[in-house]
């Protein structure tokens, strides 16, 4: 009885402002490429069950192409696998606001896929004494509690949702925070399977719970799950194949469409803007794979402003028409914490601050006022700040 499982398909996702020669958002265009990937993939399986863990458009009201799509897949799967079950249900994204409004995700019933998206549904299927609790992560939904009917040898839960102390900082949402399912409202011990979307890195839960991952990188930080993929030493984005008798289970990667390349940081301390063009350029034309029509991140710690704005900015703009997308991160230096008169407070000290500290404990010779210098220089530094932004040039873009 092997099962298939993915969540977070996210079509009709939109990012940056490429176009296809057809005028559709060229990412849109990818993650359709990676989703109809993955779909060949699962078709050469030839599951038992196939579960959706929700987010199957990343809109509400998905574009007509995102619908298509939609359907195209899920009819093949219908044509290629008649015997297959479909289970799916709505995620947040999939997930209308009021209750008038109506899920898009209804429409796949009429082709005899089975669709929890307005309240927690049980799906039964006898002949393979197999028992589905599907619950959708709509607003108001009253959760119910999350055991299994009994009667039937395979019990699998398919949820959207957000396990507690299971999301990184950089996907938590204090608007979600009360969603939160407590790890031991899963009855975990009661399920041959439990599957689950939201989370887009795959991640063990528990024994026999899962987070299958998103299909392709959808996500406002697809950094933080490159960063997450690489800790956790995940192999990209996937799907799970998991077998409810022996308990057999392996992720299976799918190669997105298009390539994302975090470039290795550049620390620019001591750097003059040549020093700093001269280290783009190199992490640039050594990046493993190369940046062509690749997403691109090159983060740059310790660049004062002045240095970033008398880079090369003509050699960037080659770099962002080579790539896809090119995008660099530009951090200015940490201020020297400092503290207050008393030292009971720290606040991030400022260049004057320093100069300041320095001018009180330099040891003077006789007949020069302390207060009077330590004036004098912060006057002089105030003037070369006031020049040195007179002469920054002006860039444009």
């Amino acid at each position: 009885m092997r099962l298939v499982h993915l969540a977070d398909l996210h079509l009709g996702f939109r990012q940056y402002q490429r176009l296809t020669a057809a005028g559709v958002n060229q990412r849109e265009a990818d993650v359709e490429s990676t989703i109809q990937r993955a779909a060949a993939q699962i078709t050469a399986l030839a599951p038992d069950v196939i579960v959706i863990g929700g987010d199957v458009f990343h809109t509400v009201r998905p574009s007509n192409p995102a619908i298509l799509h939609a359907f195209r897949v899920l009819l093949e799967w219908r044509t290629q696998l008649p015997h297959t079950k479909i289970v799916m249900v709505a995620g947040n994204h999939d997930a209308p606001r009021t209750s008038e409004t109506g899920c898009i995700l209804g429409l796949f019933r009429e082709i005899g896929v089975h669709v929890a998206d307005a309240d927690a549904e049980q799906f039964t299927f006898p002949e393979l004494s197999l028992a589905v609790l599907a619950v959708p992560d709509v607003p108001g939904i009253v959760r119910p509690s999350l055991v299994p009917p009994e009667g039937f040898r395979h019990r699998v839960l398919l949820m959207h949702g957000e396990v507690a102390g299971m999301l990184p900082a950089h996907m938590a949402s204090p608007e979600r925070a009360a969603l939160e399912i407590p790890i031991d409202a899963l009855h975990v011990d009661q399920w041959s399977y439990i599957a689950l979307g939201h989370y887009h890195v795959y991640r063990e839960v528990a024994p026999r719970a899962y987070y299958s991952g998103s299909i392709d990188y959808t996500s406002s930080n697809p950094w933080g799950e490159l960063q997450e993929e690489r800790e956790h030493r995940v192999p990209g984005k996937g799907f799970i194949e998991h077998d409810l008798v022996s308990g057999a289970h392996r992720f299976h990667p799918v190669m997105p469409a298009r390539a994302l390349r975090d470039l290795t940081p550049i620390d620019a301390t001591g750097m003059s803007a040549a020093d700093l063009d001269g280290a783009i350029r190199a992490r640039v034309e050594t990046a493993p794979g190369g940046i062509d029509q690749c997403v691109v991140r090159l983060t740059v710690h310790n660049a004062p402003r002045h240095i970033v704005r008398e880079l090369d900015h003509a050699a960037l703009r080659e770099f962002r028409k080579r790539a896809m997308h090119f995008q660099l991160d530009t951090h200015r230096p940490t201020p020297i914490a400092h503290r207050v008169a008393g030292g009971a407070a720290i606040r991030r000290a400022t260049l004057a601050d320093v100069v300041a500290d320095r001018l009180r404990e330099r040891v003077l010779t006789s007949g020069i006022e302390r207060d009077a210098l330590v004036s004098l220089g912060l006057h002089y530094l105030q003037q070369a700040e006031q020049a040195a932004m007179a002469a920054l040039p002006t860039v444009d873009g």
